[in-house]
Protein backbone atom coordinates (compact mmCIF):
# COMPACT_ATOMS: atom_id res chain seq x y z
CA UNK A 1 0.00 0.00 0.00
CA UNK A 2 1.53 3.74 -0.71
CA UNK A 3 -0.17 6.50 -0.08
CA UNK A 4 0.65 9.78 -2.03
CA UNK A 5 -1.20 12.60 -0.87
CA UNK A 6 -2.40 12.16 3.61
CA UNK A 7 -5.23 14.18 5.56
CA UNK A 8 -4.21 15.20 8.63
CA UNK A 9 -7.59 15.08 10.31
CA UNK A 10 -6.03 16.61 13.53
CA UNK A 11 -4.71 20.23 14.97
CA UNK A 12 -1.98 20.96 17.22
CA UNK A 13 1.52 18.94 17.88
CA UNK A 14 0.27 16.28 16.56
CA UNK A 15 -0.64 17.37 12.95
CA UNK A 16 2.91 19.33 13.18
CA UNK A 17 4.29 15.75 13.54
CA UNK A 18 2.28 13.82 11.08
CA UNK A 19 2.91 16.57 8.91
CA UNK A 20 7.04 15.86 9.27
CA UNK A 21 6.99 12.67 9.28
CA UNK A 22 5.02 12.60 5.93
CA UNK A 23 7.45 15.20 4.54
CA UNK A 24 10.19 12.98 5.26
CA UNK A 25 8.27 9.84 3.34
CA UNK A 26 7.87 12.38 0.44
CA UNK A 27 3.68 12.57 0.99
CA UNK A 28 1.75 15.46 0.61
CA UNK A 29 -0.50 16.62 3.30
CA UNK A 30 -3.49 18.20 3.43
CA UNK A 31 -4.24 19.79 6.83
CA UNK A 32 -8.28 21.17 7.99
CA UNK A 33 -8.69 23.70 10.64
CA UNK A 34 -11.13 25.00 12.39
CA UNK A 35 -12.27 29.05 11.79
CA UNK A 36 -11.10 29.78 15.20
CA UNK A 37 -7.71 27.66 14.53
CA UNK A 38 -6.79 29.43 11.20
CA UNK A 39 -4.02 30.98 12.53
CA UNK A 40 -2.91 27.62 14.08
CA UNK A 41 1.14 26.74 13.39
CA UNK A 42 -0.49 22.79 11.96
CA UNK A 43 -2.15 24.65 8.77
CA UNK A 44 1.17 26.48 7.80
CA UNK A 45 3.28 22.74 8.01
CA UNK A 46 1.42 20.98 5.60
CA UNK A 47 1.57 21.57 1.99
CA UNK A 48 -2.17 22.94 1.92
CA UNK A 49 -4.57 24.20 4.78
CA UNK A 50 -8.63 23.78 4.12
CA UNK A 51 -10.82 25.11 6.45
CA UNK A 52 -13.39 23.39 7.94
CA UNK A 53 -16.36 26.05 8.16
CA UNK A 54 -17.29 25.79 11.96
CA UNK A 55 -15.51 26.46 15.17
CA UNK A 56 -14.38 24.41 17.98
CA UNK A 57 -14.08 20.83 18.62
CA UNK A 58 -16.88 20.18 16.49
CA UNK A 59 -15.29 21.34 13.49
CA UNK A 60 -12.78 18.27 13.85
CA UNK A 61 -15.75 15.32 14.40
CA UNK A 62 -17.64 16.45 11.02
CA UNK A 63 -17.00 12.85 9.07
CA UNK A 64 -18.94 13.59 6.22
CA UNK A 65 -16.41 16.84 5.90
CA UNK A 66 -13.39 15.74 6.41
CA UNK A 67 -13.89 12.73 3.80
CA UNK A 68 -15.26 15.33 0.77
CA UNK A 69 -12.01 17.53 1.39
CA UNK A 70 -9.77 13.96 1.21
CA UNK A 71 -11.73 13.46 -1.91
CA UNK A 72 -11.39 17.44 -3.40
CA UNK A 73 -7.79 17.50 -2.52
CA UNK A 74 -6.77 14.09 -3.95
CA UNK A 75 -5.83 12.47 -1.49
CA UNK A 76 -5.52 8.39 -1.14
CA UNK A 77 -5.45 8.41 3.05
CA UNK A 78 -6.52 9.98 6.28
CA UNK A 79 -4.72 9.82 9.97
CA UNK A 80 -6.86 10.92 12.60
CA UNK A 81 -3.94 11.44 15.11
CA UNK A 82 -5.00 11.15 18.52
CA UNK A 83 -8.48 12.26 20.28
CA UNK A 84 -11.56 13.44 17.77
CA UNK A 85 -11.74 10.58 15.63
CA UNK A 86 -8.92 8.20 15.93
CA UNK A 87 -11.27 5.55 17.75
CA UNK A 88 -14.39 6.07 15.75
CA UNK A 89 -15.01 2.77 13.84
CA UNK A 90 -17.78 4.75 12.44
CA UNK A 91 -14.79 7.10 10.90
CA UNK A 92 -12.68 4.49 9.95
CA UNK A 93 -15.69 2.67 7.90
CA UNK A 94 -16.35 6.33 6.24
CA UNK A 95 -13.07 6.34 4.95
CA UNK A 96 -13.18 2.45 3.90
CA UNK A 97 -16.08 3.11 2.16
CA UNK A 98 -15.14 6.14 0.64
CA UNK A 99 -12.06 4.26 -0.92
CA UNK A 100 -9.68 5.92 1.31
CA UNK A 101 -7.01 4.41 3.84
CA UNK A 102 -7.69 4.95 7.46
CA UNK A 103 -4.17 5.13 9.13
CA UNK A 104 -4.97 3.58 12.11
CA UNK A 105 -6.31 0.57 13.62
CA UNK A 106 -9.37 -1.34 11.47
CA UNK A 107 -13.44 -0.65 12.62
CA UNK A 108 -13.69 -4.20 14.03
CA UNK A 109 -10.20 -3.79 16.58
CA UNK A 110 -11.63 -0.12 17.38
CA UNK A 111 -15.22 -1.38 18.01
CA UNK A 112 -13.24 -4.44 20.39
CA UNK A 113 -11.13 -2.17 22.41
CA UNK A 114 -13.36 0.70 22.31
CA UNK A 115 -15.51 -1.59 24.57
CA UNK A 116 -14.02 -1.92 27.82
CA UNK A 117 -15.80 -5.30 29.27
CA UNK A 118 -15.13 -6.80 25.61
CA UNK A 119 -11.61 -5.73 26.02
CA UNK A 120 -11.41 -7.38 29.61
CA UNK A 121 -13.03 -10.52 27.97
CA UNK A 122 -10.03 -10.77 25.90
CA UNK A 123 -7.90 -10.66 28.76
CA UNK A 124 -9.05 -13.55 30.07
CA UNK A 125 -9.06 -15.83 27.05
CA UNK A 126 -5.46 -14.75 27.02
CA UNK A 127 -4.76 -15.80 30.75
CA UNK A 128 -4.15 -12.46 31.61
CA UNK A 129 -5.16 -11.34 35.19
CA UNK A 130 -7.81 -8.38 35.88
CA UNK A 131 -9.63 -6.69 38.68
CA UNK A 132 -12.62 -7.67 39.98
CA UNK A 133 -15.60 -6.36 38.49
CA UNK A 134 -19.43 -6.53 37.85
CA UNK A 135 -20.91 -6.90 34.16
CA UNK A 136 -21.32 -4.41 31.97
CA UNK A 137 -24.53 -2.62 32.79
CA UNK A 138 -25.06 -3.19 36.48
CA UNK A 139 -28.29 -1.74 38.24
CA UNK A 140 -27.52 0.59 41.17
CA UNK A 141 -28.35 -2.10 43.90
CA UNK A 142 -26.00 -4.80 41.55
CA UNK A 143 -23.15 -1.94 42.54
CA UNK A 144 -23.73 -1.50 45.67
CA UNK A 145 -23.86 -5.27 46.66
CA UNK A 146 -20.82 -5.74 44.85
CA UNK A 147 -18.99 -2.96 46.38
CA UNK A 148 -20.16 -4.57 49.93
CA UNK A 149 -18.93 -7.96 48.54
CA UNK A 150 -14.89 -6.43 49.13
CA UNK A 151 -15.79 -5.75 52.58
CA UNK A 152 -15.09 -2.53 54.62
CA UNK A 153 -12.19 -1.34 52.85
CA UNK A 154 -12.81 -1.77 49.76
CA UNK A 155 -13.41 0.99 47.46
CA UNK A 156 -14.72 0.85 43.59
CA UNK A 157 -14.29 2.72 40.15
CA UNK A 158 -17.62 3.26 38.13
CA UNK A 159 -16.18 3.01 34.45
CA UNK A 160 -18.14 3.56 31.43
CA UNK A 161 -18.18 0.64 29.20
CA UNK A 162 -17.04 2.88 26.23
CA UNK A 163 -15.19 6.14 28.08
CA UNK A 164 -11.21 6.65 27.73
CA UNK A 165 -9.05 10.01 28.59
CA UNK A 166 -10.29 9.68 32.04
CA UNK A 167 -13.66 10.56 31.57
CA UNK A 168 -16.31 8.78 32.82
CA UNK A 169 -14.97 7.16 35.64
CA UNK A 170 -15.07 7.57 39.34
CA UNK A 171 -14.10 6.58 42.99
CA UNK A 172 -16.48 5.50 45.80
CA UNK A 173 -15.52 3.97 48.91
CA UNK A 174 -19.00 3.68 50.68
CA UNK A 175 -22.72 3.64 49.55
CA UNK A 176 -23.13 7.17 49.69
CA UNK A 177 -20.42 8.10 47.43
CA UNK A 178 -21.47 5.27 44.87
CA UNK A 179 -24.98 6.71 44.50
CA UNK A 180 -23.28 9.96 43.20
CA UNK A 181 -20.59 8.09 41.21
CA UNK A 182 -23.14 6.38 39.54
CA UNK A 183 -25.35 8.71 38.24
CA UNK A 184 -22.40 11.29 37.53
CA UNK A 185 -20.48 8.63 35.58
CA UNK A 186 -23.25 7.63 33.41
CA UNK A 187 -24.01 11.35 32.43
CA UNK A 188 -20.33 12.19 32.25
CA UNK A 189 -20.36 8.48 29.47
CA UNK A 190 -23.83 9.67 27.94
CA UNK A 191 -22.42 13.50 27.26
CA UNK A 192 -18.89 12.81 26.31
CA UNK A 193 -19.44 8.83 24.30
CA UNK A 194 -23.35 9.06 23.60
CA UNK A 195 -23.22 6.16 25.34
CA UNK A 196 -24.28 5.88 29.21
CA UNK A 197 -23.52 2.22 30.05
CA UNK A 198 -21.17 1.53 33.21
CA UNK A 199 -19.97 -1.12 35.01
CA UNK A 200 -17.87 -1.49 38.58
CA UNK A 201 -14.70 -2.34 39.06
CA UNK A 202 -12.61 -3.35 42.33
CA UNK A 203 -10.03 -0.16 43.41
CA UNK A 204 -6.53 -1.95 43.41
CA UNK A 205 -4.53 0.60 45.87
CA UNK A 206 -1.33 1.80 45.14
CA UNK A 207 -0.44 0.25 41.98
CA UNK A 208 1.77 0.98 39.47
CA UNK A 209 0.15 2.06 36.20
CA UNK A 210 2.29 0.53 33.19
CA UNK A 211 1.82 0.50 29.64
CA UNK A 212 3.23 -1.54 26.58
CA UNK A 213 3.41 0.22 23.20
CA UNK A 214 2.57 -2.04 20.19
CA UNK A 215 3.26 -2.11 17.09
CA UNK A 216 1.22 -4.45 14.03
CA UNK A 217 1.36 -4.72 10.24
CA UNK A 218 -1.60 -6.34 8.13
CA UNK A 219 0.14 -9.39 7.65
CA UNK A 220 0.33 -10.04 11.43
CA UNK A 221 3.05 -9.27 11.94
CA UNK A 222 3.95 -7.56 15.98
CA UNK A 223 6.81 -5.82 17.55
CA UNK A 224 6.76 -4.25 21.16
CA UNK A 225 7.94 -0.72 21.51
CA UNK A 226 8.99 -0.92 25.35
CA UNK A 227 6.94 0.27 28.16
CA UNK A 228 6.40 3.43 30.08
CA UNK A 229 5.26 3.98 33.77
CA UNK A 230 2.53 6.58 34.21
CA UNK A 231 1.27 6.22 38.22
CA UNK A 232 1.82 10.11 38.45
CA UNK A 233 -1.60 11.37 38.01
CA UNK A 234 -4.24 14.02 39.22
CA UNK A 235 -8.08 13.13 38.16
CA UNK A 236 -7.02 9.96 36.19
CA UNK A 237 -4.84 12.33 33.90
CA UNK A 238 -1.15 11.99 33.89
CA UNK A 239 1.28 13.78 34.79
CA UNK A 240 4.94 12.40 34.22
CA UNK A 241 5.70 9.75 32.30
CA UNK A 242 9.04 7.62 32.39
CA UNK A 243 10.21 5.17 29.56
CA UNK A 244 11.48 2.45 30.81
CA UNK A 245 9.55 1.92 33.78
CA UNK A 246 12.19 2.50 36.86
CA UNK A 247 10.35 0.13 39.18
CA UNK A 248 9.80 -3.19 37.28
CA UNK A 249 11.66 -6.27 37.39
CA UNK A 250 13.27 -7.55 34.45
CA UNK A 251 11.25 -10.61 35.29
CA UNK A 252 7.70 -8.51 36.18
CA UNK A 253 8.70 -6.33 32.90
CA UNK A 254 8.97 -9.57 30.46
CA UNK A 255 5.67 -11.20 31.65
CA UNK A 256 3.86 -7.65 30.91
CA UNK A 257 5.64 -7.03 27.54
CA UNK A 258 4.38 -10.71 26.57
CA UNK A 259 0.89 -10.39 28.09
CA UNK A 260 0.66 -7.23 25.60
CA UNK A 261 1.90 -9.09 22.30
CA UNK A 262 0.02 -12.15 23.64
CA UNK A 263 -3.70 -9.79 23.79
CA UNK A 264 -2.45 -8.34 20.49
CA UNK A 265 -2.11 -11.08 18.55
CA UNK A 266 -5.56 -12.86 19.73
CA UNK A 267 -7.31 -9.41 19.29
CA UNK A 268 -5.80 -7.98 16.60
CA UNK A 269 -3.23 -4.77 15.97
CA UNK A 270 -3.04 -3.13 13.41
CA UNK A 271 -0.88 0.45 13.43
CA UNK A 272 -0.24 0.92 16.82
CA UNK A 273 -2.19 0.14 20.28
CA UNK A 274 -1.48 0.77 24.07
CA UNK A 275 -1.71 -1.83 26.34
CA UNK A 276 -2.51 -0.92 30.09
CA UNK A 277 -1.72 -2.37 33.41
CA UNK A 278 -1.77 -2.29 37.00
CA UNK A 279 1.17 -3.50 38.89
CA UNK A 280 -0.16 -4.06 43.05
CA UNK A 281 3.35 -4.79 44.34
CA UNK A 282 6.32 -3.93 42.36
CA UNK A 283 8.30 -6.45 44.38
CA UNK A 284 6.09 -9.45 42.42
CA UNK A 285 5.18 -10.86 39.43
CA UNK A 286 1.75 -10.26 39.72
CA UNK A 287 -0.25 -7.56 37.55
CA UNK A 288 -3.61 -6.76 36.15
CA UNK A 289 -4.65 -5.57 32.97
CA UNK A 290 -6.79 -3.07 32.73
CA UNK A 291 -8.01 -1.04 28.88
CA UNK A 292 -6.37 -0.89 25.56
CA UNK A 293 -6.09 2.02 23.21
CA UNK A 294 -6.27 0.87 19.47
CA UNK A 295 -4.40 4.13 18.60
CA UNK A 296 -1.34 6.98 18.43
CA UNK A 297 -1.04 8.39 21.98
CA UNK A 298 -0.26 11.47 23.28
CA UNK A 299 2.69 9.51 25.13
CA UNK A 300 4.63 8.65 21.57
CA UNK A 301 6.75 11.11 22.50
CA UNK A 302 7.86 9.26 25.57
CA UNK A 303 8.48 5.98 23.33
CA UNK A 304 10.11 7.85 20.94
CA UNK A 305 13.09 9.40 23.30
Amino acid sequence: MTIASLLIANRGEIAIRIAGAAAELGIRTVAVYAEDDARSLHTRRADKAVALRATGVKAYLDIERLVTIAHAEGCDAIHPGYGFLSENANFARACGDAGLTFVGAPPDLLELYGNKVAARELARRCGVLVPKATGPCPTLDQARDFLASLGPAGGVMVKAVRGGGGRGIRRAFDQAELVTAYERCRSEARAAFGDDDVYVEEVVPDARHIEVQVIGDRAGALAQLGERECSIQRRHQKIMEIAPSPSLSAVTRDAIVAAALTMAGEGGCIGLGTFEFLVPDAATERFLYMETNPRLQVEHTVTEE
